[in-house]
């Protein structure tokens, strides 16, 4: 495994769509969006985004914090539970790729493999696109999609992965980022105590990402952000 520091400086603007339960603003951690949506079932869309749970606020500021600069918008999936169904995760990815925007951070996903083959036209779209899906690979032993597909930055949790730093580690299924799963820190609060998991791993992955690519320009598909990473090793 390999570490890269994550730079000071940031010059673009790089667009995200956050994919959770909505997002809160303003907030301490998150001054702004440049806006969302609320996904219905049967592909249905409303306005509005507000975070009744608090996990897409939690995860949209610790990227806003790795990439202040960037562009975030909230695709709001989860309503009154951290509970989805693949067909609005496909919806996501496509409202995503619709408005051109560049990452899609999703800090959720699948165990069931069966359901894969639905999420692959998607990702191939995206790719097509350029648009890059950053999603959870591995998790608690088990393979986690849309993370695992080709095409998609899949992550891994590392609870020894420096906060400031993005690593690399290949696996089976090809190179996976490796990121810390703890958020910022919460004065006075031990950071074992603070709320942490794979979904602030992906949200660290997706900001750190975000940053190289204010940085060094834009990075189209899933192999050239892990070359960015690499190349900053």
């Amino acid at each position: 495994m390999r570490g890269v520091e994550q730079a000071d400086s940031h010059t673009r603007s790089v667009s995200i769509a956050v994919v959770d339960s909505g997002v809160h603003v303003p907030h301490p951690h998150l001054p702004r969006v440049a806006g969302g949506v609320t996904l219905e079932p049967e592909g249905h869309e409303s306005p509005g985004f507000v975070d009744r749970i608090g996990h897409g606020t939690a995860v949209a500021a610790a990227i806003h914090e790795k990439a202040p600069d960037s562009e975030l918008w909230a695709v709001k999936v989860f309503k009154r539970k951290l509970k989805t169904s693949v067909p609005e995760l496909v919806h996501a990815i496509d409202w995503a790729i619709d408005r051109k925007i560049q990452l899609v951070n999703m800090s959720l996903g699948t165990r069931n493999r069966l359901r894969a083959p639905e999420l692959g036209p998607v990702i191939e779209r995206a790719f097509k696109a350029g648009t890059v899906v950053i999603s959870a690979h591995q998790h608690d032993g088990a393979i986690w999609y849309p993370g695992a597909l080709p095409g998609v930055v899949g992550v891994i949790a590392d609870i020894d992965q420096p906060r400031d730093q993005l690593g690399l580690i290949e696996l089976p299924r090809g190179t996976a980022v490796v990121a810390s799963p703890y958020p910022r820190p919460i004065p006075g609060v031990p950071v074992e105590q603070n709320l942490h998991g794979i979904s602030f791993a992906v949200a660290n992955a997706t900001g750190g990402i975000a940053r190289l690519m204010n940085e060094t320009g834009i990075a189209q598909s899933s192999d050239s952000i892990i070359d960015l990473v690499r190349s900053r090793i």
